[in-house]
């Protein structure tokens, strides 16, 4: 039999190049992540589907894309298609921990869903959830972080942003049924995707009127403030939308974050968790068009996993992994980062060679060793092809006279160097890496 060698579609391999840029994305965002003071958590990829599919998670939308699978023992299980519900799942099953909590998981996640650029079947979410806290400074404080994050990794975004309650309330003054809100809710957010005329013909289907669709897009075309609004709705839903964005927009201008922030009333976000404040993060020059992070507020889903009326606030952010890498893969001016600071190039000193590469691990510097049989002019033209800077030459010669070669691969230029002096000196070269 011949066996094909390939991948799932929707899934792929990382060499390590392309895994070394995306190292750099994930611990770029962590340590911005640890900054804000976020704590890590780790949870499991694989789920009870009953807990993926309750009302309380993401809804008829995503259980479209989840993939299901049952173990030995015929469980209903499921791969978790995103890091909130089980983030939720957690606060619910440990009422204890001290609120506010501020949590980062980066892990896989995994939804069968329409293959793009940027979006694979399997990928990374890096996500930073608050839980305990109503206000809207949790929210100002996440969109803060994310344009800390992308100026960390040299790109420049904008954030758009939106209220569900605000969007909720006009559909309802429009007259939208409460049963036909939520899939309008859905259709909209669909606007950058299919268009305004794909949105429309969609909603025809789910039996919305064209009178009634034509005042939807005509409302949301016009009002681009929460003035706007104010004016011309009265109603609780929208009263409260305009509350709580006029509040995050006091927090944004505080923070002098006016020019990076726009507000968008037809931002949805698909999932029906969301029940406030809504946000998509894009790229200034549109090289990708959907959103590379995303989240919003959900206050509800955690008190109804624990079963309870008590409510508790919560608010996320979630920075997709593989975009990023997409997007900084584009760049022209990218350079491959070298895996090694130093290559020893043992001749006839192996021994001696293992014992000087361990201790200069120790001090923080990155050591590859040659290991094989190539000859020195092989061993050089690999150093300069993965390209290390300095390469160290141990002969039996050099080692009688407790010395190494040295040469710095850009020029060519060889030195001697005592061996005891050898760390010292390569540290007034290089700078190590944090051990």
């Amino acid at each position: 039999m011949n066996l094909e060698l390939r991948n799932l579609k929707g899934t792929k391999d990382y060499l390590p190049a392309e895994q070394q840029l995306r190292n750099r994305i994930k611990n770029t965002l962590e340590a911005v992540f640890a900054r804000y003071g976020c704590r890590p958590l780790e949870t499991p990829v694989l789920c009870h589907y009953d807990i993926l599919a309750s009302k309380y998670a993401g809804g008829e939308e995503i259980l479209k894309e989840v993939y299901r699978l049952q173990d030995q023992g015929n469980r209903e299980l499921a791969l978790r298609y995103d890091l909130t519900v089980p983030f939720a799942r957690v606060i619910g099953m440990n009422p204890n921990l001290r609120l506010p909590f501020k949590r980062y998981e980066i892990g896989r996640v995994f939804r069968d869903g329409p293959v793009k650029t940027g979006r694979l079947r399997e990928f990374i979410q890096c996500d930073v959830d608050i839980a305990g806290v109503r206000s809207t400074i949790a929210e100002a404080e996440l969109m803060a972080m994310a344009l800390d994050a992308f100026a960390a990794l040299n790109l420049d975004v904008y954030i758009s942003y939106n209220n569900r309650k605000l969007l909720s309330g006009v559909l309802a003054s429009l007259g939208i049924p409460e049963e036909k809100r939520n899939g309008t809710i859905l259709s909209l957010d669909k606007v950058e995707k299919i268009g305004v005329a794909g949105v429309q013909e969609e909603l025809q289907n789910e039996g919305i009127s064209p009178a009634t669709i034509d005042s939807i897009f005509s409302v949301f075309q016009k009002g681009n403030t929460t003035a706007y609004y104010e004016r011309r709705f009265d109603h609780p839903l929208v009263r409260a939308g305009i509350l709580e964005l006029n509040e995050l927009e006091g927090y944004l201008n505080a923070l002098k974050l006016a020019d990076k922030v726009r507000f968008n009333p037809l931002l949805a976000r698909g999932l029906e968790i969301y029940t406030g404040t809504v946000y998509e993060v894009f790229l200034s020059d549109g090289r990708i068009k959907g959103s590379i992070a995303s989240g919003g507020r959900y206050d509800h889903i955690i008190g109804a996993f624990l079963e309870s009326e008590t409510e508790y606030p919560a608010v996320g952010i979630s920075f997709g992994l593989d975009v990023i890498f997409t997007a900084l893969s584009m760049d022209d001016d990218k350079a491959e980062v070298a895996a090694a600071d130093i290559f020893l190039i043992p001749l006839d000193t192996a021994a001696p060679c293992l014992v000087i590469a361990r201790g200069l691990r120790r001090e923080g510097f990155r050591v590859e060793m040659e290991m094989g049989e190539r000859r020195l002019k092989r061993s050089l033209d690999y150093a300069n092809k993965e390209g290390i800077p300095f390469v160290l030459i141990l002969g039996e010669n050099e080692l009688a006279q407790g010395e190494i070669k040295l040469r710095r691969m850009a020029s060519g230029e060889e030195i001697s160097i005592p061996l005891y002096d050898l760390a010292a000196t390569l540290k007034n070269m290089l700078t190590p890496l944090a051990t």
